[in-house]
């Protein structure tokens, strides 16, 4: 009798699917600007775009990994990074202000894998601003994409080598970048899966860009998570296993 029962129990082991792995936690921050830290559930730090802007006042941050899209001021200050000497710093461009370069980036730090895209800063070939690059990082099992300051709409070509996309960070203040007409297109154009995350627009300590108020307009209510208000936080926890029907939109407050 215990020996069928043993097959039996192996028998349905076999025909069974195996159950899918607990969902993992990785966490989003946001100081402002277009600067990011992830943390991926192993403990990986990525710090995207640091800047050290005086209306965002903070605490040194560590990182492992460092992104940046490209060499404005508000985008380029690895020395904010208190380790920023023993972590691993990729830079999406290369060469000489009068010829600048993307650079094309595909390695493996840790869990992470860091892809770039080359964009530009702006609608004219960068003519105006100049080149920029696109950040993939892949952790966790998702794809999340930091679009630095990009200022146009992204081709057939761009939108192949970024791919699918699980969480998408995109400037939507205007003046210098996409203003929030126009990164309502990009979204559309990229189709986030799980969640989109404005940057580089206006707040009530930095105003030298425009709101986020445009981008959110005629947005769905119920898909918009406005973490500025009530009880602020500047955090985002992405448990990989959520699938909504369609992406929320975080609006992050910046500590």
């Amino acid at each position: 009798m215990v020996r069928k029962t043993l097959a039996l129990i192996v028998g349905l082991l076999l025909i069974t699917p195996a159950f899918a792995a607990d969902a993992k936690k990785l966490t989003l921050r946001w100081y402002g600007q277009s600067m990011f830290m992830l943390e991926t559930s192993q403990g990986t730090k990525v710090v995207f775009d640091p800047h050290a802007i005086e209306a965002y006042p903070r605490s040194m941050l560590k990182a492992d990994v460092i992104c940046v899209s490209h060499f404005h001021n508000d985008h380029s200050q690895v020395m904010a990074i208190e380790n920023h000497q023993k972590a691993k710093i990729f830079v999406g461009l290369k060469g000489t202000p009068k010829k600048m370069e993307w650079n094309a980036i595909d390695e493996k730090v840790k869990d992470v894998r860091v892809r770039t895209v080359g964009v530009y800063h702006d609608d004219t070939g960068g003519m105006e601003r100049g080149k920029n690059a696109v950040f993939i990082i892949e952790a966790d099992g998702l794809r999340i994409v930091h679009l630095g300051d990009l200022g146009h709409l992204l081709t057939k070509e761009q939108l192949d080598k970024i791919g699918p996309v699980d969480v998408l960070m995109i400037p939507v203040g205007g003046v210098y970048t996409l203003n929030g007409s126009e990164a309502q297109k990009v979204v559309e154009q990229i189709k986030p899966r799980m969640y989109v995350v404005p940057m580089h627009f206006g707040t009530k300590v930095f105003d030298e860009v425009l709101s986020v108020d445009e981008f959110l307009d005629g947005q769905r209510k119920e898909n918009i998570l406005r973490r500025d208000l009530g009880v602020p936080t500047n955090e985002l926890l992405i448990k990989t296993d959520f699938k909504p029907k369609e992406p929320m939109i975080v609006v992050l407050n910046w500590k």
